[in-house]
């Protein structure tokens, strides 16, 4: 596999009409955060692109010698079923991971946030305290680079209490039909409806970009399908991706 430094990128490999996490693509496309691979740099018969943890490899998995994949290691990979055996081949375990997408059914509801907390769009002067929130904040930053990214992205909100960020909704994934959101609340500050305030927030601006938000989660995390459910997002769909491992050491190098 061979990544894209400096050459054009592949066109028309994953859809932009279709709401979840295959708005990764454009968003890494878009903004740079991320990596793009292929077989081969002119006609790919396999193409992957990462950001964040997440992966999405599409193609002809004969043309994938397992052995290439070894960067991915760690990472959620959604791809097709007949990638199977060329991801079992490249890393030690595969788990299978039931994922849902949520889709609006009316704008968010406005919530009343204690008096103590200011709600607003984030700016770039906000990325020192973005960056001090911790490691529980850490995450959700990731595929804009870290917390400066984020917070000049003009792509979120946040609830403020004594100056801090304790609650925050983003564009995670930035498509040009869909912008597949995340959704943070530190603890200690739940509860209070910052959650649905800064949803609110940025649900206004997708849609005055002319872009639908959509919301993806674990089948199992019933906290983030509880505020979805709040949020007014029904569910669209269900898929599975893949939590891979390490790779496994082979003999040789990757051709």
């Amino acid at each position: 596999m061979i990544e894209y430094t400096g050459l054009p990128l592949p066109d028309g490999w994953f859809p932009a009409d279709v709401p979840g996490p295959v708005a990764l693509a454009e968003h890494v496309r878009a903004t740079g955060h991320g990596r793009w691979w292929a077989d081969r740099p002119a006609g790919p018969r396999v193409v992957g692109v990462a950001c964040a943890g997440h992966v999405l490899v599409d193609g002809d998995p004969r043309h994938t010698d397992p052995r290439a994949l070894a960067p991915l290691g760690g990472s959620y990979v959604l791809a097709r079923s007949r990638f199977l055996p060329v991801l079992g081949a490249a890393f030690d375990r595969v788990v299978p991971w039931e994922r849902m997408i949520w889709l609006p059914s009316g704008p968010v509801p406005q919530g009343r946030p204690p008096r103590d907390v200011e709600v607003r769009r984030l700016t770039a002067a906000d990325g020192a305290a973005l960056a001090a929130a911790g490691p529980d904040a850490a995450w959700i930053s990731g595929s804009w680079g870290g917390a400066a990214g984020l917070a000049g992205s003009g792509h979120c909100w946040g609830a403020f209490r004594e100056g801090r960020p304790v609650s925050l909704a983003c564009t995670y994934f930035l498509g040009t039909g869909y912008e597949d959101i995340a959704v943070l609340t530190l603890p200690g500050h739940r509860r209070e409806g910052l959650a649905l305030a800064c949803l609110a927030g940025l649900c206004a601006d997708v849609a005055a970009r002319g872009r639908v938000p959509s919301w993806t989660c674990s089948r199992d995390n019933r906290p983030s399908r509880l505020l979805a459910w709040a949020a007014g997002f029904r569910l669209f769909g269900e898929y599975v991706h893949f939590a891979v491992g390490r790779p496994v050491r082979h003999m040789g190098r990757a051709g």
